[in-house]
């Protein structure tokens, strides 16, 4: 009676058992969406590379000319909160010709770097602030990327289009395949944009204001959508 027991007992559970190992079965797609926006705000990076015969002569160069263009920067109107120094550093200039002589090279002089990072919140004005800067002591450029000051609507915007887009991708796999697509198991989102970038040799051979062009930037976000396959 006992092995009958256990025999009726596994015959009731077999179809939920095979209900719940249907209802695991799932399709994982990626769906992608962009936005594309007028900037209104773009960040510069740019410094001073200074040379001297002694470390404390290319420092004090380098500090004169980083004042005279941060002071360049104020007077178009910079607010101090969109202005940030980084990347300080002191390195040896090497002669190395002394190996041809088989002596060991030789340091014969100093170079100090400091580079600042701007944001520009009037574009109209960014060629003429460029060219300032340039002609006040900037003389080491590291790239300029047009932004928004408020990126959120079109972040938004992006994440929708590309919910929208995993849905119909999901959809067309599952007609294809013959299966009947069921409900959402998880959302997971990365979101990315694209700069615009410009030379600094552009900007070196102009003698009136850098021709800057913003363009648009695009505002891009990607999601990884799990469904049940009913």
């Amino acid at each position: 009676m006992r092995i009958i027991a256990i025999l009726l007992t596994l015959v009731i559970a077999w179809p939920s058992v095979a209900q719940e190992t249907t209802q695991f079965r799932q399709i994982t797609v990626t769906g992608h969406g962009a936005v594309e926006a007028v900037p209104d705000m773009a960040t510069i990076t740019m410094g001073v590379v200074s040379q001297g015969k002694t470390g404390a002569q290319a420092m004090a160069g380098n500090s004169k000319d980083l004042a005279a263009m941060m002071e360049k920067l104020k007077s178009a109107g910079i607010a101090p909160r969109d202005m940030q120094t980084s990347n300080l550093s002191l390195s040896p200039r090497w002669d190395n010709r002394s190996y041809s002589n088989g002596r060991d090279p030789e340091i014969v002089g100093f170079v100090a770097q400091n580079t600042v990072t701007v944001r520009i919140r009037d574009l109209e004005r960014l060629g003429e602030i460029l060219d300032a800067v340039v002609q006040n002591g900037a003389n080491s450029f590291r790239g300029l990327d047009f932004g928004l000051q408020h990126p959120r609507p079109a972040q938004d915007q992006a994440r929708m289009r590309a919910v929208e887009d995993a849905i119909a991708k999901a959809k067309l796999l599952t007609t294809a395949a013959g299966v009947e697509l069921g409900d959402i198991v998880s959302i997971s989102e990365s979101a990315s944009g694209r700069p615009n970038p410009i030379r600094m040799n552009d900007m070196a051979m102009s003698r009136s204001a850098v021709p800057v062009e913003a363009g648009e930037v695009s505002i891009g976000a990607s999601v990884t959508i799990v469904f049940n396959i009913k």
